[in-house]
This record gives structure tokens, C-alpha cells and sequence, in this order.
């Protein structure tokens, strides 16, 4: 039986810190590149990731499903881990080769406006009513408004197409894996992470090894920067997601997806010296708006608590 979605200030507060988390994370993947291949990123990132749960998982004594599962919930938990990092950081890794960077930021922030009739079908409790939908809708206006013409500018090359649609696939598996994570039975959310990130590390790591080779030698300063992207904004990212989807269902947890490029830009400025786009402020006022408006009853419950 799934409870029904409980968002509270916590709920707020961890969805804050993840697209604060994820959004910076744009920042330190440049930085990365400069000392490691794309697919070797990823690889790293996971696996660093999937090293720091499995000891915190192991001092606390390897507990994952609080009853016997079934046969097919253990292959619900494998296509949740291929579907929540491995594949769609793949995707987006050979994708962005040839789409604009304001294309690969739109189609994540599709994610929310996938998740929505997913959730509405196979989620008891996450209605996609009129008025949920017309906030999500104004939300994911607000991110197109804030990239600007980068979002539908051409690159030109032969495989923009294939590359566009890679990047929307890797949205769809972050919204299914959403979903996925959602229906499987009650379960240890530190061993659910960790399982995740080493699904994700025995896919990621041999397709790193067929497609690049073998693994370039870092210098120090990229092995610090992965180290960095293993432990923030993958494991400890992936902890705070599988307690919000968890507890406060994908549909909230999908609200991240609209802050990620706002706090991309904000920290690009503020760190980089990056100029401020001149829809900063009419994208900021869509965006909160927008998720206001698709958490107006949840809002409201905190408030009449408060």
C-alpha cells in the first residue's frame, strides 16, 4: 500500500538543497573535464558515490527491505538504479556532443512534465488536476524564458536529432525511475541509495572501458573534484531525492528541475562573474510562481499546521 504524498517544511528544505546541489554541479563538471573523458566522469562519479554509501550502509548493518521481497521487486530495484543515474548519464554525456547546452537545460526540466501523467496513472495520491498542471506548466515556461534562444538554437551538425532525443530519453529515465522508486515496498532509504549507486557503477564503469579505454591518469586536482562530485551531489544528492520521493512523492521531487538552471545561473554569477540574462527576474517570478501555484494545497497544509 503507498502512503499518500507528506511534504513537509523538511521536504522543502531537502528539495532546496538538491537544486542548490545540482545546480553548482554544472560548475565543477567543467572544471572535471579538463583533466578526464565524459564517460570516465560519470564512471567516477558513481563510483566514488557508491563507495561512500556502501560504508556508511555497512556500519549500519546492511538492512534494504524491511519484509521478504519478491522477485520482481528486486527487478523493480535493478531498473530503478540503471534508470536513475547509469543510462541517463550516458545519454546525456554522448548527447550533449551535439546539442546547445540551453537544449540539454530545457530537456531537464521536462522532467517535471513527464512525471506528471506518469505519476497520475501509477501513483495513488498525485492527481494531475487543472490547476497542478497549469503550475507546472507556467514553471517550465519560466526555464525556457530564462536560457533564452539557446534553448532552440541549432547546432547544425548531422546528429543534432539523434542528439536531441537522447537528451529527452535521459529526462524520461529520470521520470520513470521516479515512478519506480515510489512503488517498491517499504524499504531502508540508505540501502535503497547505495544499491542504486552500485547498479549504476557495474553498467557505467564497462561502458566507460569499451567506449573511451582505459581509464586517463588524473592529476590531483581532478582526483579532488571527482572525489567531490562522488560525495556531494551524487551520493548525498541521491540520499536527500530517495527520501523525498519517498516520502513526499516524484511530482514534488520533479519541483528540482526548475531550480537547477536558476541556481545554475545565479551561481555562474556570482562565482564565474558570469553576466545575468535580462529575463532573470521575469523567469525567477514564472518559476516560483508556477510552483506555487502546483503546490498551492501543500502549501497551505503547512501553513494551517504552522
Amino acid at each position: 500500500m503507498i502512503q499518500a504524498p507528506d511534504i513537509t517544511w523538511k521536504s522543502w528544505a531537502m528539495v532546496g538543497i538538491l537544486g542548490l546541489t545540482w545546480g553548482g554541479t554544472f560548475l565543477v563538471t567543467e572544471l572535471a573535464l579538463d583533466g578526464i573523458t565524459p564517460f570516465w566522469l560519470a564512471a567516477a562519479r558513481i563510483s566514488f558515490g557508491a563507495a561512500m554509501t556502501l560504508l556508511i550502509w555497512s556500519a549500519l548493518g546492511w538492512k534494504l527491505f524491511l519484509e521478504r521481497p519478491q522477485p520482481s521487486q528486486w527487478s523493480a530495484l535493478l531498473l530503478v538504479g540503471a534508470l536513475s543515474s547509469a543510462i541517463p548519464f550516458m545519454l546525456l554525456a554522448w548527447g550533449q556532443q551535439y546539442v546547445t547546452a540551453g537544449f540539454a537545460g530545457v530537456s531537464m526540466a521536462a522532467v517535471a512534465l513527464i512525471i506528471l501523467p506518469l505519476a497520475h496513472v501509477f501513483v495513488p495520491g498525485e492527481r494531475m488536476t487543472l490547476r497542478r498542471s497549469t503550475g507546472f506548466a507556467i514553471g517550465f515556461v519560466g526555464v525556457v524564458v530564462l536560457i533564452g534562444a539557446q534553448a532552440f538554437e541549432s547546432t547544425g551538425t548531422s546528429l543534432e536529432l539523434p542528439g536531441r532525443i537522447a537528451c529527452f530519453a535521459a529526462a524520461s529515465c529520470y521520470a520513470v525511475s521516479s515512478i519506480l522508486m515510489r512503488r517498491l515496498p517499504a524499504v531502508d532509504p540508505i540501502g535503497l541509495a547505495t544499491v542504486l549507486m552500485v547498479v549504476g557503477t557495474t553498467i557505467v564503469v564497462p561502458i566507460a572501458f569499451v567506449i573511451e579505454g582505459p581509464p586517463p591518469l588524473p592529476d590531483a586536482r581532478t582526483l579532488w573534484i571527482l572525489a567531490f562530485l562522488g560525495l556531494v551531489p551524487t551520493a548525498g544528492a541521491n540520499f536527500l531525492r530517495v527520501m523525498v520521493v519517498r516520502t513526499a512523492g516524484p511530482v514534488f521531487m520533479s519541483l528540482t528541475n526548475y531550480q537547477v538552471p536558476l541556481w545554475s545561473v545565479l551561481l555562474g554569477a556570482w562565482l564565474l562573474a558570469e553576466p545575468l540574462p535580462p529575463s532573470l527576474l521575469w523567469a525567477m517570478a514564472l518559476i516560483l510562481g508556477g510552483v506555487a501555484l502546483s503546490q498551492y494545497g501543500a502549501l497551505t497544509r503547512l501553513f494551517r499546521r504552522a
